[in-house]
């Protein structure tokens, strides 16, 4: 029980690290669907894991119908994983997400192939993924990467990169790109020199 509290507390302190707009613990718990959908996705991890493959399905699709966020059981995600608005988010089966993951709205963590392999993305820790990026195949999104809004990545980008454009080309991230709670749609956006 002590482990859940302090699950459930870091989430809730993690919305706050990376919402400007989250104004309280109790009212994030009651409204964020980003959090609604981690928690259950961890839920029906727990039961997926454990073999119980049919209710963790049932319970990753009720969550998707009431939260608009798709979360695969079989998907692995790490701590301080954070989803900023959330609607429409796709995170297939075999995608690895690592720790102060976050994504924003229309994200999609796709496949590519239909055969039973290793066929969705992995995300090292403290990526920042754009609204409305695809991020498809077993494709590795490197530590502090960032992925720009409406991108569309089918290849590896390494550590501290930048990847946008359809389709996405890398380049580093610039010191001054690693703020926090700097939206990739800036770098799109020219606010950033690209």
């Amino acid at each position: 029980m002590k482990r859940l509290i302090a699950m459930i507390r870091e989430d809730l302190h993690n919305a706050r690290e990376h919402d400007p707009a989250a104004r309280g613990d109790v009212e994030n718990a009651i409204v964020y669907s980003g959090l609604h959908a981690i928690w259950a996705y961890r839920i029906a991890h727990a039961l997926w894991v454990r073999g119980f493959k049919t209710p963790a399905r049932i319970l990753s699709q009720a969550t998707r119908f009431f939260t608009g966020i798709e979360i695969h059981p079989g998907a692995t995600i790490g701590r301080r994983f954070f989803i900023d608005h959330g609607m429409g988010i796709v995170i297939g089966e075999t995608t690895e997400i690592g720790d102060g993951v976050m994504l924003y709205h229309g994200v999609t963590l796709g496949g590519q192939v239909l055969t039973q392999t290793k066929r969705h993305p992995t995300l090292h820790d403290n990526v920042t993924v754009g609204a409305g990026a695809k991020v498809l195949g077993p494709i590795t999104i490197g530590c502090g990467s960032a992925i720009g809004a409406n991108a569309v990545v089918t290849k590896d980008v390494p550590d501290n990169h930048i990847a946008i454009g359809i389709p996405a080309k890398n380049r580093p991230r610039k010191e001054n790109e690693c703020l926090k709670l700097v939206d990739p749609d800036r770098y799109v956006a020219g606010t950033f020199e690209i």
